[in-house]
């Protein structure tokens, strides 16, 4: 009786076939994800300025009965403002961490607002030196 033994493995074309397919799959893909992280950054801050920190200031504002001054700033959502006006219903930390934007600034917060009556709210984007990436509130 003889035993047959199969020969197991891929040769070198079927081998080189993958690489080849593989290669070509990733040239498609890779270009479409390029850039996309700054979009997630810019979604991120919008999500951020509108809903998150939005909150946080309403829960703030109808705690106390308004917003925080500019003076105090966001940290007040944090910590307990020590300057006037102070709150006398402060139920905080309103925010478990210090509002940063995607870029590793702070948000920039202005009460009253300049462009709505009870505050503006904005990120200066990936670049702060210009404007064109701005994400804000009154937008």
């Amino acid at each position: 009786m003889k035993i047959k033994f199969l020969k197991a493995g891929f040769t070198l074309v079927e081998i080189m076939l993958v690489v080849i397919i593989i290669g070509a799959l990733a040239a498609m893909i890779i270009p479409r994800l390029s850039g996309r992280g700054e979009e997630a950054k810019a979604k991120v801050a919008k999500s951020d300025i509108d809903a998150n920190l939005a909150t946080a200031l309403k829960l703030y504002e109808l705690d106390n009965g308004s917003y925080p001054t500019t003076e105090q700033g966001l940290e007040a959502l944090r910590v307990r403002p020590a300057t006037n006006p102070l709150p006398q219903n402060w139920n905080g930390p309103y925010v478990e961490k210090e509002p940063i934007d995607p870029w590793g600034r702070p948000y920039v917060y202005v009460s009253p607002g300049e462009h709505r009556s009870d505050y503006d709210l904005s990120s200066k984007g990936k670049d702060p030196s210009s404007d064109k990436d701005e994400i804000s509130n009154w937008q």
